[in-house]
């Protein structure tokens, strides 16, 4: 009898520990998503209404006039075009994420798997170049690229590779099986045949994790743009929101639905990719 109750005890106590934890899960979730609430809601009321408190965010208040208000705002070649910000937003992640994944994840492979004279030196070096901020190498690549100010090929250029990402690939390569490599270089399959026949389709979570965190960083770029960039038709959305809140008059609501604009694509690469990038999480965990 007693072991009965004390099974029951430890079904209600392990119970109570799920229901505990889900609260607590829960709550976090809506502390870290509010602020992204409270923009959404923000983009669709009245100027005037934003920063007069929740209780401003009633159904009867609710419009989508502040979305195509950004169009109206940005209209011209002095201002520039809003979708004109979008589309160069666009093609510079899509850039940088595309060609930093082809250039990062081979000089990751060649650092894991290929055997060559100064390989532990350059990982070494790479690892250095891992902790160094990007404001420490500004300015040397702003008098470097001076050339190329107010392109979109120097909004992208200096990101293809990124030495974070380089250790990122490495890590994950050094930790895959070597057998299946092994059997196909006896018969006869060379390196760049390995890798993208064999290790490409092993590495789904790491090429998830390196797409997101690029693009994320990516989009959200400032500093660099406002270096190089003065030609509102190169100008991204970052620099564009900057120019925006601090040109009056100063239209709540409209900077609100700039930032959900902003904010949606990452949600949405996110979740394309999250099953992949939670994935790479839990295996790095294990293996730690």
């Amino acid at each position: 009898m007693s072991r009965a109750v004390a099974s029951r005890r430890d079904r209600a106590g392990a119970r109570l520990r799920h229901v505990l934890r889900y609260l607590i899960t829960g709550v976090l979730a809506l502390v870290y998503a509010s602020p992204v609430l409270y923009m959404v809601l923000g983009s669709l009321e009245p100027s005037e209404n934003v920063l007069s408190g929740l209780r401003a965010f009633t159904p009867n208040t609710l419009t989508t006039a502040n979305y195509p208000h950004l169009t109206a705002r940005f209209h011209s070649a002095d201002t520039g075009y809003f979708w004109g910000f979008f589309a160069v937003s666009v093609v510079v992640a899509t850039t940088v994420v595309v060609g930093g994944l082809a250039i990062n994840s081979l000089a990751g492979y060649a650092l894991a798997r290929l055997r060559w004279a100064g390989r532990d030196a350059v990982l070494t070096v790479i690892v250095a170049l891992a902790v160094v901020p990007f404001e420490a190498l500004a300015v040397p690549l702003f008098f470097l690229l001076a050339g190329l100010r107010d392109t979109i090929a120097v909004q992208a250029l200096p990101f293809l590779g990124n030495a974070f990402t380089i250790y990122l690939f490495q890590s994950f390569f050094r930790s895959l099986p070597t057998e299946i490599e092994e059997a196909a270089k006896l018969d006869g399959a060379g390196p760049l045949r390995i890798f993208f026949l064999i290790i490409v389709p092993m590495s789904k979570p790491v090429f998830a994790s390196a797409a997101i965190l690029t693009f994320l960083t990516q989009w959200t770029s400032f500093l660099w743009p406002v270096l190089m960039i003065s030609d509102p038709t190169v100008r991204p959305l970052p620099l564009a929101i900057s120019v925006f809140q601090g040109n009056p008059p100063y239209d709540w609501g409209a900077i609100m639905a700039f930032g959900v604009v902003m904010v949606a694509p990452v949600l949405i690469v996110f979740l394309l990719f999250q099953r992949w990038f939670v994935r790479s999480i839990a295996d790095s965990a294990i293996q730690g």
